[in-house]
């Protein structure tokens, strides 16, 4: 994988379609930042000691010719992962492209502070902390231990939203002003137990702590769901099954809830915010 800037959309093109190959062993090499003909030169050499197929997201023409051209003498395979969307986009905009590296990673001062503002937001507001003005949160996640909560938080975070979450915890209420909040959309996390005492058994064992409890007890654990969920049900608060979920698939979930909210004209009843939804 080949970028003029931090690689990461090679790596995600890359990963989204290997994935779907169970039975292929692979070794995946990054050279990123590459916007010279030197460091270009050095990627070559270094394709040529460990060939394999190329994916190229570098847009200065002069590298990626020279990239490109070094592949054919290598018979390597060589894929400009950026080719068909941007040709498709100069079609029909009728314009071309500036091709300037990086650009998806400029940002401007409101973006910047967004982000800012909404890491801090995260940090103060994890785990059921400063819920005197949890009404200043855009989502509030509510859910039993380690459904993943605050990193699904963190990575909201990173894309400017100021996400807050509660745990629920058994025989503990849930704070009073959780149910005072106006502007949140609060969401329900909720988990297969068969999984999430795996997911506990796996944390004791890294705390090095191996007694049997009521936090991996499988009947204690399901009634916690249970109740979790009525809570979740009586609230009308839609709720997201995390139990083949990666965070990023989470925090998709809930942007997806933001954006139907926040879109216009739209009904609570269209929305399926303020009645019962799994997602």
């Amino acid at each position: 994988m080949v970028s003029d800037s931090t690689g990461d959309t090679a790596r995600s093109v890359a990963r989204a379609c290997l994935v779907q190959f169970d039975e292929v062993e692979f070794a995946e090499h990054f050279w990123v930042l590459v916007r010279t003909r030197t460091q270009m030169e050095r990627v070559i050499d270094g394709i040529a000691a460990r060939p394999g197929i190329v994916l190229c997201t570098v847009v200065e023409r002069e590298l990626r010719m020279l990239l490109e051209e070094a592949c054919k003498r290598m018979s390597v395979p060589f894929v400009g992962v950026l080719d068909p969307v941007m040709g498709a986009l100069t079609e029909h905009f009728g314009s071309s492209a500036s091709l300037k590296p990086g650009r998806q990673h400029t940002i401007g001062t409101t973006d910047y502070q967004l982000r800012i503002d909404a890491m801090q937001f995260v940090t103060v507001h994890d785990d059921g902390q400063a819920t005197w003005n949890l009404n200043e949160a855009d989502v509030i996640l509510v859910g039993v231990s380690r459904t993943s909560k605050t990193p699904t938080c963190v990575y909201l975070a990173n894309r400017g939203v100021k996400a807050a979450n509660v745990p629920y915890v058994p025989g503990v209420a849930l704070p009073k002003e959780l149910f005072e909040v106006r502007n949140p959309l609060v969401v329900g996390l909720t988990i297969d137990p068969e999984r999430l005492i795996q997911i506990r058994r796996n944390r004791l064992l890294m705390m090095k702590q191996t007694d049997e409890t009521d936090y991996v007890d499988v009947e204690q654990v399901r009634a916690e769901i249970a109740g979790a969920r009525r809570t979740f049900l009586s609230y009308r608060w839609p709720i997201i099954d995390v139990t083949r979920r990666s965070i990023e698939e989470t925090a998709a979930a809930i942007m997806q809830l933001l954006e139907r909210r926040t879109a216009e004209p739209v009904t609570v009843e269209e929305l399926g915010i303020g009645r019962a939804q799994s997602v």
